[in-house]
């Protein structure tokens, strides 16, 4: 057994003084004689001081970039410049070699693009430690808020014969033969043979799940992965993503947008407070990567301004139609410098929402009362007969990263949706019977986990913000 001490105890503690061993991986091996260690659990390094004396040329000459080592040595305050604390080494072992002739890595800067190449060592670099360790900040704050607020964490079903977006974007879930699968009557692919009895898919969403056990506990969130098989290359979109969606009985749409807002406002404020060091990190490097581009093309705040200006913020709110008005008398629209068509029962696209969020208001934004039209079907109609009580939180950078909604509780109003939309009721039965017996108003969202890290990093591609992501064409790992 290894006695080991991390060095985020150690520089916690500050044993100083004490005999301590430390094992991690190579950053930095300087003149020689300073070595920057790093070992996941802190942001920072720690400089292990070699003598050449002490220890053998032969170790030396293998002390490289992002070679894994085991230190044992005196842990002292540090009398140069640059850090707080360093290690005398008295002993150097090397636990783990790294030939950088053959190692794709090398100590410079490097591209995301080639990061994601080399996924399985992208860790190892500052940046994507950093981002990886604010993703478990958020991760934990997000059961934290709940748990605090008397909500219980629902694990819902990742194979689901349901279609909650209705979107039909789906990763079919089957052990028929894909050369013979068997044939019904009409000679279509039999999924009473397929291991379920019926066709199933990977899930693009836990709330239909959600709103039969906030029908009964009251406050449930679920956290989870979920799958869309959207054929979409961008930095905005992957194929398989997390996502959190609290469903709550008794909520209407302003409870519902009160809680997305305190939500979104804890997560961030919880990271500022106890990842600092890693966002500081994320905004130098932001601030650095930006010198480069054009001023018109610069961030105003920078991240850790935009991220306490997100939290100490009231976040704007404005209906659909408002926006559609804003948007038409924007210079962008009027100078046809949109991509995309703007007018009343078309929904926002990205460029729009961006619009909302960094020109007109410069705050988050959330829009609601949507076109029943471009709008699930499960979403509660509104008094006017054409929109729903819907809402999305809009972010800068980012676009949406909340879509929810008030939950249509009316039984025949629900079907007359469900009809329009091309959905059987007979098919979702179970769901209807929520409203037949002991319905009550109720309301959810859902928050894409992905795109709140990436917000609160500042990374420009989504891709960045996962361990493994899956996009089309890619299933690495």
């Amino acid at each position: 057994m290894y006695n080991r001490t991390e060095i985020a105890s150690l520089l916690k503690n500050q044993p100083i003084g004490e005999k301590v061993t430390v094992m991690g991986w190579v950053r930095a091996f300087r003149n020689n004689q300073f070595i920057a260690l790093h070992d996941g659990s802190d942001a920072g390094t720690l400089q292990i001081v070699v003598d050449p004396e002490k220890i053998a040329a032969t170790i030396t000459r293998r002390i490289g970039f992002h070679a894994c080592i085991m230190v044992t040595g005196s842990f002292q305050s540090s009398q140069g410049a640059g850090q707080q604390f360093e290690i005398l080494a008295d002993t150097v072992e090397i636990l783990g070699d790294n030939d950088l002739e053959k190692y794709p890595l090398q100590p410079k800067r490097q591209t995301m693009e080639f990061l994601r190449q080399k996924a399985h060592f992208r860790m190892r670099t500052q940046t994507f430690s950093a981002v990886f360790r604010i993703r478990h900040a958020v991760a934990f704050a997000v059961h934290k808020f709940y748990n605090d607020r008397g909500f219980y964490y629902l694990h819902a079903p990742i194979i689901t014969g349901s279609d909650a977006e209705g979107a039909g974007e789906m990763f079919r879930v089957t052990m028929l033969s894909p050369d013979k699968p068997p044939l019904n009557d009409e000679g279509k692919v039999d999924f009473s043979k397929d291991f379920f009895g019926k066709a199933t898919n990977l899930t693009v969403s836990g709330q239909l799940q959600g709103e039969i056990a906030a029908l009964a506990l009251g406050k449930i969130y679920t956290f989870g992965p979920t799958f869309r098989a959207e054929n979409s290359n961008t930095p905005r979109h992957l194929a398989e993503f997390w996502m959190i969606e609290p469903e709550m009985a008794f909520y209407d749409i302003i409870d519902n947008m009160d809680l997305a807002e305190a939500f979104c406002k804890y997560l961030i404020a919880y990271v500022l407070e106890h990842n600092a060091t890693d966002l500081a990190f994320l905004d130098q490097r932001l601030k650095e990567e930006e010198k480069s581009l054009p001023t018109d093309k610069r961030r105003e705040l920078g991240l850790l301004e935009q991220l306490e200006f997100v939290v100490n913020n009231d976040f704007v709110r404005i209906t659909y139609d408002e926006a559609v008005a804003i948007l038409m008398q924007s210079k962008p629209y009027k100078k046809g410098q949109f991509e995309f068509p703007v007018e009343w029962g078309r929904d926002l696209q990205a460029e729009h929402e961006r619009y909302l969020v960094e020109k007109e208001f410069k705050k988050p934004v959330i829009v609601r009362n949507y076109p029943k039209d471009i709008k699930a079907f499960y979403m509660r109609m509104n008094d006017d007969d054409k929109t729903v009580a819907a809402m999305d939180v809009l972010f800068p950078g980012i676009g949406e990263v909340i879509g929810g909604s008030q939950r249509e509780e009316r039984e025949s109003v629900l079907i007359d949706r469900m009809e329009k939309s091309g959905i059987h009721p007979e098919e979702m039965d179970w769901y209807l019977d929520l409203r037949r017996f002991g319905g009550a108003p109720h309301s959810g969202f859902g928050l894409g986990f992905e795109r709140m890290v990436q917000f609160i990093t500042g990374m420009g591609n989504i891709r960045d913000v996962i361990p493994f992501p899956r996009t089309p064409g890619n299933a690495e790992f």
